[in-house]
This record gives structure tokens, C-alpha cells and sequence, in this order.
């Protein structure tokens, strides 16, 4: 895939088939479009494109937009990466940008620059200042300019309509069964492990402790987890807890993996935590001794869920 961090910089001998978004997600409503995309590009006569844009619009557009998303921008690149697609725009947003009416948008973009001959778009799609243009106004722009409009439905997508905002309210709430389906893989944290208290190891469960350098970027609820990690290319289940560690007067929010059957340091080292399951909400106990004991539990939770997922798997 080649990556281009502007419109400006693309360049292509041939027409374009493509798709714009956010895409905060890549789920699998993304994937059916992309998918599309890639069709439609197998005979080599045009290149397949994704125009997707950093930041999230609504954190330029709105002032106090407290908006968490996803994917940081280099998860969704990978995510992207994956689906198959031979060029990626990922176009700096700004208010100049927010003001191209739609048929600006359409002439000097898609046309001029992309060379479209076709456009894949959702249902809901919508663009240009004010985000006033709909599917209708780009079939008409399309008949103006000679490329075609493809439009997926709802129903196409699924019996219901996916959407990033229906996932950030499952992870919100801790429904990790209906995001994890809805993004079509497991929601995953990226991030470096740093020194923490080091309190985990004095009762048998040693941490790791996620920094997350990007702010924007959505923690679920706060709980524990059972999850899947990625640290030096090794594969590792474990269980985390998001949260403050009420037991021991944490003051501020950690993120905290346990890894079963690992002892290695890895300080410093990058890790990629995916979110299997949400075992329970995070409780204060009445002593170090009862914490434990609850971890106990958690772990053999823990195993047992991921025991009964590879069975289902291997099924």
C-alpha cells in the first residue's frame, strides 16, 4: 500500500476507485465498502483509494469536542493496510479544509487530482461545507463530471447499520461481545510499559503498566478484562485492570496487564493488548488478602473463558 499524507502528494497514472471517510474503526461496515473497492480494482485497470482524514474532524469543528476514537492514526493505517487497498490519503483536516463547498470538493479533488472514475460511499454519507451534500447531490456532481456513484445500503452492511458511535457506546458500558462483533476483530490498546508501583508482584500478580501516548485515544470502562497481548512478536493471554486501584488509594487511572505463565522484562517495550472479555466491574476490598483472593478468582475466570473460546475456535 502506498501511504500519502496529503492530497497534494498523490500521484497516479491511472483512474481511481474510491471511498472517503474517518473510518474510526475500519469495522465491518468499513470493510463491506472496502471490500467493494478492491473488487472493483481486480483487473488492474484502476487503483483502489482511501482519502481519510487526521484529526477527526469533529475535533477541529467542534471547540469542546471530547471526542475518543478507536484507532490512533497509525492503528488505522495497519487496520487499512490489511483490507487490500493500493493508496491511502491520509489528509491533513483543518478549518480551510472544513469551508470547500461540495462542488469544490468534487472538481478539484476527486476529479483533478484523483482522476474518479468511480466513488463508493455508505448510505449515510454525507459532505462538503456544513456536511449540506448527501448521495443524491454527488450522483448529480457524477453525471456533471463522468465517474459513477455506488452507493451501500444500510441492509447491506448488516440487519443493522453499524456505526463507530454504536461502538464507542458498547465499550463504554463494557460490552465487549457486541464491539468485538461489530468491529469484525478485538479491540486492542497499543502502548509502552512503564514502572508502576510494583505492588501486583508482592501478591503473586506482577503488572505491566500501559502508557498510551495518544489522548485521544477511547479506554473502555473501567474493569477488568481478560485479554490477548503482543509484546516482542510473543503471544501471551493475561488479565488487565482499567482503573484506580481504589484497595491501595490509587489517585489516578492506570492501565495494568497481568500475563499468565510470563516472566520476562519488559520494560520500555511496546505491547498490543487486545480485549476479549469483561469479567467484573473494579471493587474496593477491605485488605490486601481479599484483593488477592478476588485476582484468584479472576484468574481462573479468565482461563476458563479463554479455554472455552480456543475450543470454539478448533470446533
Amino acid at each position: 500500500m502506498k501511504l500519502f499524507h496529503s492530497i497534494n502528494d498523490f500521484q497516479s497514472t491511472k483512474k481511481t476507485i474510491l471511498t472517503l471517510g474517518t473510518f474510526d474503526g475500519v469495522h465491518i461496515g468499513h470493510k463491506k465498502i472496502l471490500e467493494r473497492i478492491t473488487k472493483n480494482t481486480e483487473n488492474g485497470k484502476y487503483e483502489s483509494l482511501v482519502l481519510t482524514f487526521f484529526p477527526h474532524p469533529r475535533m477541529v469543528l467542534q471547540e469542546k469536542s471530547e471526542i475518543r476514537l478507536l484507532n490512533t492514526i497509525d492503528e488505522k493505517i495497519k487496520l487499512l493496510e490489511a483490507t487490500g487497498i493500493e493508496n491511502l490519503v491520509v489528509h491533513p483536516f483543518n478549518e480551510s479544509f472544513s469551508r470547500l463547498t461540495a462542488e469544490e470538493f468534487v472538481r478539484t479533488i476527486l476529479v483533478e487530482k484523483f482522476q474518479i472514475q468511480k466513488i463508493i460511499i455508505g448510505h449515510d454519507h454525507r459532505f462538503g461545507r456544513n456536511r449540506t451534500a448527501n448521495i443524491d447531490d454527488l450522483i448529480a456532481f457524477g453525471i456533471e463530471y463522468g465517474f459513477e456513484v455506488e452507493q451501500i445500503s444500510a441492509e447491506e452492511i448488516q440487519d443493522v447499520s453499524v456505526s463507530s458511535t454504536k461502538i464507542r457506546k458498547a465499550l463504554n458500558e463494557g460490552n465487549m461481545t457486541l464491539a468485538n462483533e461489530y468491529l469484525g476483530y478485538s479491540y486492542f490498546l497499543n502502548g509502552t510499559i512503564v514502572k508502576g508501583k510494583q505492588l501486583g508482584r508482592t501478591i503473586g500478580f506482577p503488572t505491566a503498566n500501559i502508557h498510551i501516548e495518544e489522548d485521544y485515544k477511547l479506554i473502555p470502562k473501567i474493569g477488568v478484562y481478560v485479554v490477548r497481548a503482543v509484546v516482542n512478536n510473543e503471544t501471551v493471554f493475561g488479565m488487565m485492570n482499567i482503573g484506580f486501584n481504589p484497595t491501595v488509594n490509587g489517585e489516578k487511572q492506570t492501565i495494568e496487564v497481568h500475563l499468565f505463565n510470563f516472566d520476562k522484562d519488559i520494560y520500555d517495550q511496546n505491547i498490543e493488548v487486545s480485549l476479549l472479555h469483561y469479567i467484573r466491574e473494579e471493587q474496593k476490598f477491605s485488605s490486601v488478602d481479599a484483593l488477592k483472593a478476588q485476582l484468584d478468582l479472576d484468574k481462573i475466570n479468565s482461563l476458563a473463558f479463554i479455554n472455552s473460546s480456543l475450543k470454539d475456535q478448533t470446533a
